[in-house]
């Protein structure tokens, strides 16, 4: 009734096209959005993360090229690699840098069916919660929900790469030549755990952007869904 009434007091002399426009911009009576609706929208727009940005990982340099989710060093290692630059192994220490990226590289083409299923598993009520929740709740949710399978399911994949790509014996002649160097300490990391947690650090931090550029910029919510569910937010 009250959109009808501003209508009536509009000046008479605007085009038929700008009272469609007025009026559109108005709320309309009766428009509602269902949970289903609310949940089905949250698993669009991390299905759209996953495919657009964990996607971009798995491919060569995905990590390496890429200085958000790049993997350096542990910190017990930092030092063997300031070490190495000082006296001119600057080579030898990219190599070791690339091969721990490259592991991590090829295990992130693992996590996409765990990550399917668990958006699948969205609940209405999960779905009002994280749809009112802060820049990265939906990216949390998923977290919580894969943290664990994911490492199960990269660490192997990880330790087998670690040693097909030669990681093993890159480390081995990086710490044996800096063991070598006058007072040094011995060093000797997990690195396929090391790596396994970096790699689901770079794989939530680029959901999360995929998640902040649909809860901030319109222009990025590319479905009907994902206007209608994210427009409730703002």
């Amino acid at each position: 009734m009250k959109k009808f009434f501003l209508l009536a007091v509009i000046p008479f002399f605007l085009g038929c096209a700008e009272l469609q426009q007025i009026a559109d911009s108005l709320p309309q009576e009766g428009t509602t959005i269902s949970n289903a609706e609310v949940a089905a929208g949250l698993r669009q727009a991390l299905d759209f993360g996953i495919d657009k940005q964990v996607t971009k990982l798995a491919k060569e340099d995905g990590f390496f090229n890429n200085e958000l989710v790049r993997i350096g060093l542990p910190p017990e290692l930092q030092k063997v690699d300031r070490t190495l630059r000082d006296v001119g192994l600057d080579a030898l220490a990219d190599e070791g840098l690339k091969v721990l990226n490259r592991a991590a590289e090829e295990a992130v083409q693992e996590a996409t069916p765990i990550f399917v299923n668990a958006v699948k598993e969205i609940t209405f009520t999960d779905a009002r919660n994280i749809l009112l929740g802060d820049d990265t709740a939906a990216t949390t949710y998923l977290a919580q929900k894969t943290t664990d399978p994911l490492y199960s399911k990269f660490n192997p994949v990880i330790t087998t790469s670690l040693e097909e790509v030669g990681a093993n014996r890159v480390w081995t002649n990086i710490i044996n030549r800096y063991n070598a160097l006058p007072l040094t300490s011995d060093v000797n990391p997990d690195l396929a755990d090391y790596v396994t947690r970096e790699a689901l650090k770079g794989v939530y931090t680029m959901i999360a952007i995929e998640e902040k550029e649909i809860r901030n910029n319109f222009a990025a919510r590319t479905t009907n869904l994902l206007k209608r569910v994210f427009g409730l937010q703002d």
